[in-house]
């Protein structure tokens, strides 16, 4: 383990053999992390990981004193089983692991929208723990004219994320009625099939012990979509997209009119829109949620994001903010703000370990 003043730490990142005999390009976007850890007097090094080549990631874990994990759950067909097992044995050893495979479990998932619903963030929503249960009660929200968003258990880039409605609420819920799907990943437009159909498309995301979250669609989602970046549980900036991969086509107009998800602009977290969220996040929601995750308020991530659409207007006019989820397993590109932030707190961290 390094000294006090010297803390290894290892960046691990997703790459091949060839990206980590020759190491990170100087533009690889967690560049900017790898300069605040040094501007904070720690050394960092990357961790390129494959499951290919798992045990020496594992020996190199072994002799860091901390490990910043950016890696998707779902990537080129494999999961993070095998790495998610070596960093629960180098966080026994002592090592410091950020995010935890453990915590992810509690956040990183989409059930957390269902688990922190007493928090007041995540709307009308539901779990489906089998297929069979969806059918039963899906077609009744569907039946009252509801437009639901129904969502996998564990995925990433709207993999799995279907937004679904009856295209005839009179003409009843059998198998035949006809629904309008539409998935959450960028190029995917609306289809219009039979519901039975779409259950059939769902039945793979309840394999192995899988389940889905169903939330009611937020009719402001043209509006765009806010993410805020914690650290800890501070906010550290935010990401602001105007139009999101579900974004509806203008009136009258075909399916595939439209138009593609446009480009997330990064702020600080003194940004003017995302006050209000800011400060409902800061001293009220953060703390809720590790409550009714049963966590420590140590164990929250060194870096997270959460998503949230604009709900309907109070009273007042004033916006809500509903959660569409939160984002642990590889928080990555991320605001400018960002780097420094989580430096100052891994070092703190450490020094208090």
């Amino acid at each position: 383990m390094g000294s006090e003043e010297h803390f290894r730490v290892a960046v691990v990142c997703t790459g091949d053999r060839r990206l980590r005999d020759t190491g990170l390009p100087a533009d690889h976007r967690l560049m900017p992390v790898f300069h605040a850890l040094r501007e904070q007097g720690m050394i960092p090094e990357a961790a390129v990981y494959h499951d290919d080549f798992a045990g020496e990631v594992r020996e190199q874990l072994m002799a860091v004193d901390a490990a910043l994990v950016w890696m998707n759950p779902i990537q080129d067909g494999r999961d993070r089983s095998i790495l998610d097992s070596i960093l629960r044995e180098v966080a026994a050893r002592g090592v410091f692991v950020s995010t935890h495979p453990d915590v992810i479990l509690k956040m990183g998932t989409k059930e957390v929208l269902y688990a922190t619903r007493s928090v007041g963030w995540s709307g009308d929503v539901r779990l489906y723990r089998s297929l069979a249960e969806m059918e039963e009660v899906l077609p009744e929200l569907l039946a009252s004219g509801e437009v639901r968003v129904v969502k996998q258990y564990r995925g990433n880039g709207g993999m799995g994320v279907w937004k679904v409605e009856l295209v005839d609420p009179a003409a009843g819920v059998g198998g035949h009625a006809l629904v309008r799907v539409r998935q959450g990943r960028r190029g995917c437009f609306d289809e219009v099939i039979s519901l039975a159909d779409f259950f059939a498309r769902c039945a793979p995301y309840f394999a192995k012990d899988g389940r889905m979250i169903d939330q009611a669609y937020q009719h402001r989602l043209p509006e765009g979509m806010l993410r805020c970046y914690l650290v800890g549980d501070r906010v550290a900036g935010f990401g602001h997209q105007e139009r999101v991969a579900m974004y509806p086509p203008p009136p009258g107009a075909p399916p595939e009119a439209a138009p593609d998800p446009g480009p997330r602009l990064y702020y600080p977290p003194d940004m003017e829109l995302g006050q209000p969220l800011k400060e409902r996040l800061e001293n009220e929601w953060v703390a809720a949620m590790v409550k009714a995750l049963d966590m420590r308020p140590g164990e929250l991530p060194l870096l997270w994001d959460c998503d949230f659409f604009f709900g309907p207007r109070d009273g007042q006019g004033r916006d809500t903010y509903v959660l569409c989820e939160i984002n642990v397993s590889s928080v990555a590109p991320f605001p400018p703000s960002a780097p420094p932030r989580i430096a100052r707190a891994l070092a703190e961290k450490l020094k208090t370990r």
